[in-house]
């Protein structure tokens, strides 16, 4: 029996990738050029489905796969797929949701506590030979216990994050997001406020929506501007969700305290970024869901929804179900 062919792109973790290799003719390819390599542009005419992460599939792509079934995202953001595109030609589009809750929540949260209590800062003040003396009042930061936290995006990683605050910290939850969150409200006191209103009366304040027309530049000086000259802002989200060169220009005069970044316009961000230059403001690269446990459940999960489609069942969190419905 012929295998299906498939195309895995980066990141596949190695034991999924071998199991797909039992049941698939699998190509796999790390950084291509989507456009010029001839090689990948050669198995795109023969592949009926592809898995991986941050692979752009456009009108382009689509055009040169025209036995492509569909495409299993190793994340929980799609923003890479062109999903009109591929709803038009009939290709299924999945993700992977709900596994990497936790993890993403963890990760938020420790930017809080790190620029809050400025432990990159410190930690490079000790390992440059600097701290020969007890600390003084310049070095010192803040609480985040019984504090206000405000977020913006109350999804299920938005209350992952407010469980850790309100049970962990004992902070007080204001929330803004799209529709009112009963469950949150009766499980973690959180209280909802306008969006200007939640700035104004936070003391950190995480943004952690998704990456969509309505929420791309959510955030510029003037909402900025909002927030308490003590406020520390944190981005979970994605880095188009603000305006990067106001944020820059928000903590340059003052408006703001600090900032936690896990996410940037450009990814890998650029070497003349601004935000490398300030103390205060802590930069990881995007790795908020990079643990060994979710990267390989993330990629177990997208090949058993890749799998579900050749089966002919309708793969769980299927991104454009119109194309299930018409088969």
């Amino acid at each position: 029996m012929v295998k299906k062919k498939i195309i895995a792109y980066e990141r596949v973790e190695k034991p999924v990738l071998n199991q797909l290799k039992e049941k698939f003719d699998v190509n796999f390819f790390k950084n291509v050029d989507t456009k010029n390599d001839k090689e990948f542009l050669e198995q795109l005419k023969y592949t009926e489905g592809i898995i991986g992460l941050e692979l752009v599939v456009d009108k382009h792509l689509l055009d040169n796969a025209p036995n492509l079934k569909v495409v299993s995202n190793v994340s929980v953001g799609y923003n890479n797929l062109d999903i009109d595109e591929l709803t038009k030609r009939n290709i299924m589009a999945t993700n992977t949701p709900d596994v990497l809750t936790d993890t993403v929540a963890d990760t938020v949260f420790s930017l809080v506590l790190a620029t809050a209590r400025r432990i990159p800062e410190l930690d490079y003040y000790v390992k440059s030979r600097q701290w020969k003396e007890s600390l003084t009042s310049e070095y010192f930061g803040v609480d985040v216990h019984h504090k206000t936290l405000g977020i913006i995006g109350m999804g299920n990683i938005g209350q992952s994050i407010a469980q850790r605050a309100h049970y962990g910290f004992d902070m007080d939850i204001l929330y803004h997001s799209r529709t009112p969150k009963p469950e949150a409200e009766k499980k973690y006191n959180a209280q909802y406020r306008s969006l200007e209103n939640l700035l104004k009366e936070s003391d950190f304040v995480i943004l952690i929506t998704p990456l969509t027309p309505e929420t791309e530049g959510l955030l510029g000086i003037d909402e900025f501007k909002l927030m308490k000259r003590s406020g520390i802002f944190i981005n979970g989200s994605r880095g188009k969700t603000i305006v990067e060169k106001d944020l820059i220009k928000a903590l340059k005069e003052g408006h703001i305290a600090a900032a936690g970044l896990g996410v940037f316009e450009q990814e890998p961000i650029e070497q003349d970024n601004p935000s490398l230059g300030f103390a205060n403001v802590v930069t990881p690269p995007h790795t908020r869901s990079s643990t060994f446990e979710t990267e390989l459940k993330m990629s177990e999960l997208a090949a058993e929804k890749l799998i579900s489609a050749f089966e002919g069942k309708k793969p769980p969190t299927l991104i454009n179900p119109i194309v299930w419905d018409k088969r």
